[in-house]
């Protein structure tokens, strides 16, 4: 991975395993579901892309993109 820091929405750096709230809910494209507003996503990872993370969320292995995160 290069030497880039990933932010927040609010502008705070985000590690490989932080925990995140979402600041606006989300629909799962091929998950036919939606995340909410406020939910809490642990143990994010953090990939080649400074604009994206992985995590899992009720078991779904998904990327969120960092402009609709917030740190805890």
């Amino acid at each position: 991975m290069s030497d880039f820091i990933v932010k927040d929405s609010n502008g705070n750096q985000l590690n490989d395993g932080d925990s995140v709230t979402l600041i606006k809910s989300l629909k799962v494209k091929g998950g036919g579901t939606t995340l909410k507003q406020g939910t809490l996503v642990k143990k994010i990872r953090l990939t080649d892309n400074h604009e994206e993370v992985d995590c899992k969320v009720d078991g779904m292995s998904i990327v969120l993109r960092t402009e609709f995160l917030k740190k805890r």
